[in-house]
């Protein structure tokens, strides 16, 4: 229920008593019932007090007012709508104490607390207030998804249905039961991870399933979701993993080594576990993932830029705990972890990579049938040991006979290098 306050106290004398007083502010709350009576005060009622309607409704209200000084009659009042006075021609005079307004169609309020509807003396002063609330009921809440964080608790949220906005207060409930016993329970900390969700700290029970659902009630009606149900250990999800390291592979100007370890929040626990890594540039915010990492603690990022720094990231999904059936769900990212890979040795002054020259002996598509074998081998095995160690060896090889040619190359004039032979076999 909105906060309300009754009463408006008549505004205080001062030079400029005559002047109408500013306009209300629009989103204030709104504010209830007439002032109070007394010394030269006007008494006066709208009816009717605090209204609910429908989106696309009309309203017919009346300001009476009742006081001893001869301007207190209907022709010098007006009536404000959230501190916008009202055209004229809403208005008409029932008789010497009552002027009516007249307002159709009307749109959703515009604070969830009501709009404020304000009826005026001829000098401004305000006679009587009520709050106007204007909405839809609330629909059905949809799409209830919950997580347990290494099963010590249980959060969840929801969206309030295909429209939302009902423009009213509307009080959300999430509750809960043991599927085949217990009570009904109502879920206490609310807006944890968004404005449709609530999280229940402790005394969950395990290898029991849950029955959930969301309650929805303001002032034009009320309901109810569908009822989810769910096994804690179905929906476990944990910290992301702690200590990632990323390294330099030896020298290889193209490979980052990355290392972490199996959340320690479920190490009591019979479960699996499965990895994800994410990299990117420095200077990129576009992520590429590696999905293939399975249940291992390392993997080796290969097919990287020479002389680029880069930030990883690792994120965990538990799953199969105590036998469970279902997928698990993916922690959160780990904070990234920056390196940089090795500088090329055979980057020019441009930072291109040496291509053989046109005179060069016709060993080229033996090395280009070797680097397709290899980057066959980088796509299809990221993260395992298989082959990496006939990589690394093929990778030094290559390394070492560059570093040798462009050496062999360094010590010839620059006239005679397009006439220069390749490298001894």
């Amino acid at each position: 229920m909105p906060a309300r306050v009754r009463g408006v106290p008549r505004p205080l004398a001062s030079a400029h008593a005559r002047r109408p007083p500013p306009l209300l502010p629009l989103l204030l709350l709104c504010v209830l019932g007439a002032p109070q009576a007394g010394s030269g005060a006007h008494t006066a009622v709208i009816s009717p007090q605090d209204p609910t309607l429908l989106i696309g409704s009309s309203l017919l209200a009346t300001c009476s007012v009742h006081g001893d000084p001869p301007g207190a009659t209907a022709e010098g009042l007006y009536w404000t709508l959230n501190g916008r006075r009202l055209p004229p021609e809403l208005s008409r005079v029932l008789n010497a104490s009552t002027l009516a307004l007249a307002l159709a169609n009307l749109n959703g309020s515009r604070q969830q607390s009501g709009d404020n509807l304000v009826c005026h003396a001829r000098d401004g002063s305000i006679l009587a207030g009520s709050c106007l609330y204007v909405g839809l009921p609330p629909e059905k809440p949809v799409n209830i998804s919950c997580w347990s964080k290494n099963m010590k608790d249980l959060t969840c949220r929801w969206t309030p249905g295909a429209h939302g906005e009902t423009f009213l207060h509307t009080n959300y409930s999430l509750k809960y039961k043991l599927r085949w016993y217990g009570q009904d329970n109502t879920c206490e900390e609310y807006h944890t991870v968004g404005p449709h969700s609530c999280h229940i700290p402790k005394d969950l029970a395990l290898f029991t399933p849950y029955e959930i659902w969301v309650e929805a009630t303001n002032r034009l009606g009320s309901a109810r979701s569908d009822v989810l149900t769910l096994d804690i250990l179905d929906v476990v999800t944990t910290d992301p993993p702690p200590d990632v390291h990323v390294s330099r592979v030896g020298g290889l100007e193209d490979q980052l080594s990355v290392r972490w370890v199996s959340p320690p929040a479920l190490k009591d626990f019979l479960f699996q576990a499965k990895y994800q890594i994410r990299y990117r540039v420095e200077d990129s915010v576009d992520w590429k993932v590696v999905d293939d990492v399975s249940n291992q603690t390392s993997c080796r990022l290969a097919g990287l830029k020479p002389g680029t720094v880069y930030f990883v990231q690792v994120r965990c999904n538990p799953f199969g705990i105590y036998g469970s059936k279902k997928a698990g769900i993916w922690s959160e990212w780990s904070h990234p972890t920056a390196a940089s890979t090795p500088r090329s040795e055979r980057s020019g002054p441009g930072g291109g990579a040496c291509e053989p020259r046109g005179g060069e002996p016709s060993s080229g598509p033996v090395r280009r049938e070797l680097k397709q074998f290899l980057g066959w081998l980088k796509k299809h095995a990221y993260c395992s040991n298989l082959s990496f160690r006939l990589y690394d060896q093929w990778r030094a090889w290559m390394q070492k006979s560059h570093k040798t040619r462009n050496q062999d190359e360094g010590i010839l004039p620059s006239g005679r290098r397009g006439t220069a032979r390749g490298p001894a076999r």
